[in-house]
């Protein structure tokens, strides 16, 4: 497994976040991972949630040997070879999945990825697929911890065009491209679960509390 990457944070969150995949995904269908990375949560939740098919990404060539890294050791029929998708460039070369996940994506990229992200899960997603998304975010305009704050700094040392982004501008912008903002989960270490639902005329909660 020589392309093989690793991810540090995988061994803290991959488990509460299948958690929260395995409550609210469909019981079967295609789901699209976008910022696959490694490849080690995409080789977790295909493991965990084996009815579902699971369709990693990268924009990144070296990302992108890693998954097939981890899926080749893995040998899982419902994990797929990953495609090469860049959240802000449209459009995504998939016409339909029933969800989307995208994990610790948006505040290490440029707003842009964001508001591809929506406008690409806006086209992607059947009515009432859900976008996944998990990470550090602010709230009312205020960081949920100081080592948040920290992190937050430190990203845009880096690079100014990434940060740690609001929950209410993220849901703005989901909005314009008809995805509702459905399930707030707090996640350990700081970290939330955001759910959001492509609109239908049917349904109108996914359960769990709602905002």
């Amino acid at each position: 497994m020589s392309d093989a990457l690793f991810s540090p944070s995988f061994a803290r969150n991959a488990a509460p976040i299948v958690e929260v995949l395995k409550r609210v995904l469909p019981a079967s269908g295609l789901i699209l991972e976008i910022a696959s990375g490694s490849g080690e949560h995409a080789v977790h939740f295909a493991r965990a949630l084996p009815a579902l098919d699971w369709q990693p990404s990268d924009p990144d060539e070296a990302a992108r040997r890693s998954i097939v890294a981890h899926a080749r050791d893995a040998g899982l029929p419902n994990l797929r070879a990953p495609l090469t998708i860049d959240a802000s460039r449209q459009p995504w070369p998939v016409a339909r999945a029933d969800a989307v996940v995208a994990i610790n994506m948006i505040h290490i990229a440029g707003w842009d990825a964001t508001t591809g992200l929506m406008a690409g899960a806006g086209a992607t997603l059947s009515e009432g697929g859900l976008l996944c998304l998990y990470g550090p975010f602010r709230e009312h305009g205020a960081h949920t911890a100081q080592s948040n704050a920290a992190f937050d700094e430190s990203l845009r040392a880096r690079n100014a065009s990434w940060g740690v982004r609001d929950v209410e501008a993220v849901a703005a912008t989901a909005d314009a491209h008809g995805l509702h903002l459905a399930e707030r989960v707090a996640m350990p270490a700081n970290n939330l679960s955001l759910i959001f639902r492509k609109a239908d005329r049917s349904t109108v909660s996914i359960g769990g509390p709602s905002l």
